[in-house]
């Protein structure tokens, strides 16, 4: 069975990211967990994020999970504090000692349980109990759906079997409010004090444009200083379209006036899957995570199990930034391996706290 495609991005598109971000940004047993709730649609108000609202560091000691990947994409491990440079608007930093600290992973899974997936939610519903079974029992777990709603399943949790109670509530829509699901999962979901956040979300991207914009949504996830993780279902949707799209185009002249209307249908519906394909490279890149575009629903057990194993063998590095004002303003971040040949993925920058 072939790979999933795999995409964290490149140095153009994060000078293309730092550039548009300075546009937006302004001058197992646990607790108990949460009955399921539908969440309220966002007020027209919330299209743009408050200042007060800012979610930033609230500590000297900053907390940045990075992933290392060699020439062949494979992770590398066993690296120490002086493998790695790190750098805060191109000023280098000091890692402290405590680098490599052993640190506790609270993960969001959301799933797009539009029309462009409901036929398959089985097959998420197998690979979210597959990626569980590998987490660390320190490690938490939540689950969100969204379609014409967006709806919190299950709160922070470590069990298994809650998870999979939660999975089985997930009930098919027919629109997708993607944005406003990413502003839930980064500003109420928000991890444990010293811990990793991650999402991982399975959708195509495309929002039906009901609630916030993308911009809005990209700008929460850098202020909640989560990793996100896509695995996006655009290329099976983009195959049916592509498929149908031909079988039309081949028929005599007269069938395909008949049937230009649906053609042009196609045709957008295409355009609009490469539009959400860019946005999502987008927003895995500034938030240090990776993008995922398996061919086939048969592939998500495996492409889960991949977002798990990169988890695993995260870093998590820390350091006392040495610009000390509480201006709560974006600070740039680079981190490098000293190791010609490894490609070190973090996210673009942090809010500094206010006064």
């Amino acid at each position: 069975m072939p790979r999933a495609q795999v995409s964290n991005g490149c140095g153009l598109i994060r000078r293309a990211l730092l550039f548009g971000l300075f546009l937006l940004v302004p001058t197992a047993t646990f607790a108990q967990t949460k009955s399921p709730s539908p969440t309220p649609s966002p007020k027209q108000e919330d299209q743009e994020i408050d200042p007060d609202d800012v979610i930033s560091v609230n500590t000297t000691e900053i907390l940045l999970p990075v992933t290392v990947r060699d020439r062949n994409g494979s992770l590398v491990g066993n690296l120490t504090r002086k493998d790695f440079r790190i750098f805060e608007d191109d000023v280098e930093q000091t890692l402290s000692d405590f680098s490599l600290r052993n640190v506790p992973v609270d993960v969001a899974l959301i799933v797009d349980a539009s029309s462009s997936v409901a036929g398959n939610l089985d097959d998420f519903r197998n690979a979210a109990e597959g990626f569980a079974s590998h987490l660390a029992k320190d490690d938490r777990i939540s689950l969100i759906q969204f379609d014409d709603r967006v709806v919190m399943l299950q709160d922070w949790t470590g069990s298994l079997l809650q998870l999979r109670r939660a999975l089985r509530r997930i009930v098919p829509g027919k629109f997708t409010r993607f944005h406003d699901a990413m502003l839930l999962a980064a500003r109420e979901q928000a991890p444990r004090k010293n811990a990793r956040h991650a999402i991982i979300v399975l959708t195509d991207g495309i929002d039906s444009n009901q609630g916030i914009t993308f911009a809005a949504a990209m700008k929460a996830a850098l202020q909640a200083q989560t990793t996100i993780y896509v695995v996006s279902n655009a290329n099976i949707e983009r195959s049916k379209k592509q498929e149908e799209l031909a079988n039309l185009l081949a028929d005599t002249g007269a069938t395909v006036r008949f049937n230009q209307l649906r053609i042009e249908d196609l045709r957008l519906g295409l355009q609009a899957l490469d539009d959400s394909e860019r946005r999502l490279e987008q927003l895995t890149t500034a938030t240090g995570g990776r993008l995922y575009k398996p061919n086939s629903f048969n592939d998500l057990e495996r492409t889960y199990a991949e977002v798990a194993e990169e988890l695993r063998h995260q870093y998590t590095l820390y350091y006392s930034p040495l610009n000390a004002k509480r201006d709560g303003q974006f600070r740039r971040l680079h981190v490098q391996s000293i190791n010609p040949g490894q490609n070190v993925t973090a996210r673009i920058g942090y809010y500094a706290p206010k006064k």
